[in-house]
Parts: structure tokens; sequence; C-alpha cells
């Protein structure tokens, strides 16, 4: 089935590698990105099943003409593929000079999900067939080491994906949270613990997200955990 799809985050690392694959298999897209610049060159630049469009994730008015202006473009919204998030080491005793830090990813990493959610509501609903997929983050099922905000911001992300799967089951909305460890991206640039091969790559998550999309309202799981490593 080909769907029309608005994915976040879709300028660089997991959510441009969604991007790519599907519009490979031929799903037309709406691309919210804050940098249009980083997909010059790429197949997803000029093709007439794209569309670009500038998105601020902690902005509700830029959730809502987003969706506007899908609509007038290709008149449907069958799914949602939240990428578009902030990570930080910001612990739990922060600093005087990290006070704003909780706010800014509480901002991005749940209300901006929650937003644009809200504002495309109406169209998932209407297609009967909607899909929601999240990239949450093995952070949104458990802490390590002395990080917080990042973590707290995960874990409410979860409880959201929680509420918009019972919101909208009897409309046929399916919501599937993915929480992988880390992802060979710019976000895991400065971990050395694990070599970057080592690392599941943003292509493996694509190829879960079209395998997702695949399956039938009757397969397809809330939650899907990926980690490189072993997990305690």
């Amino acid at each position: 089935m080909r769907r029309t799809l608005l994915i976040s985050g879709a300028s660089r690392g997991i959510g441009r590698a969604i991007a790519m694959r599907l519009a490979a298999e031929g799903h037309r897209l709406s691309l919210g990105v804050r940098a249009p610049e980083r997909l010059a060159g790429t197949a997803l630049e000029g093709s007439p099943q794209v569309l670009l469009h500038p998105y601020e994730a902690t902005d509700p008015s830029s959730a809502e003409a987003w969706v506007a202006d899908t609509i007038e473009r290709f008149g449907a919204i069958d799914g949602l593929i939240h990428c578009a998030g902030v990570f930080s080491r910001t612990g739990l005793l922060f600093s005087a000079a990290e006070a704003a830090e909780p706010q800014r990813l509480w901002n991005v990493n749940l209300m901006g999900p929650w937003w644009l959610t809200r504002a495309a509501w109406p169209w998932l609903a209407r297609s009967g067939e909607g899909r929601i997929i999240t990239l949450v983050s093995m952070s949104g099922k458990r802490v390590k080491g002395s990080l917080a905000a990042y973590p707290v911001s995960k874990f409410a992300l979860m409880a959201l994906c929680e509420s918009m799967r019972q919101e909208g089951w009897e409309s046929g909305i399916r919501v599937t949270a993915i929480c992988p460890s880390w992802v060979n991206t710019e976000m895991a640039a400065a971990v050395t613990a694990i070599p970057p091969l080592a690392m599941t790559q943003p292509e493996d998550l694509a190829a879960q997200v079209s395998l997702l999309l695949a399956l039938p309202a009757s397969a397809v799981p809330f939650e899907l955990a990926i980690s490189c490593q072993r997990e305690h």
C-alpha cells in the first residue's frame, strides 16, 4: 500500500534514511525539515512525490501549517513518522547554566510530536488505516548513568505513544514506538565505547519502518526495542 506520510527530522540521520527508503518504495512524502539544504542533490529534492516543508518542532503553528500544506498538495495523510528530537547529557543535579535544558528537551522531544499528531489527527482518522511511528529511544525504557533530562523526556514520549494508541484504536490508527539504543548518527558522534559500525545503522531502522508500514492493522506491534548492545 502506498501511503502519504509526514516525516519530521528528515534532513539528517534516522529521519533522512527513512525518507530515502520510503521514497524509493513509492510513498508520497511530506518532509518537515529545519535545513532543506541538507537534502540538496538527493533523490528527495525536486521529486513530485516529495514535499519539503519548513518545520519547527517547538512551534504549534508550524505543525498546523505543515499539515495544511500537505493536504493541499496530496489531499490525504495516512501516517506520521516522528524522528525530530534532541539529546542532552543534563543530569538530575543540573547546574544553573543548564537550568533551561529540561524544558528544551520537553518542548522538542515530547510536545513536538504531540502538537504534530494533534494537527494531523483528523486526517489519520479519516484514512481508516492511519499509522504513527515514533522514534522514542531505549532511554524511554530505562535510565543509564547520570542522564536525566533526556530519558525523562523520552519516558514521557513513550506515554504519549500509549495515549495515541488508545485514542486511535477504534479509528484504525496503529502506533509503534521504536526504541533503539545507539544509532550511528551525528547524535552518537561523541560515543567512544562502541565503534560506529557496531551501532545500529540508520538504514536498518528504515528497513524496520518499511516493514511496519506493510503490516496489516492486526499485526502492528506497539513497541519495537532494538539494541546494539546487551541490556542489563
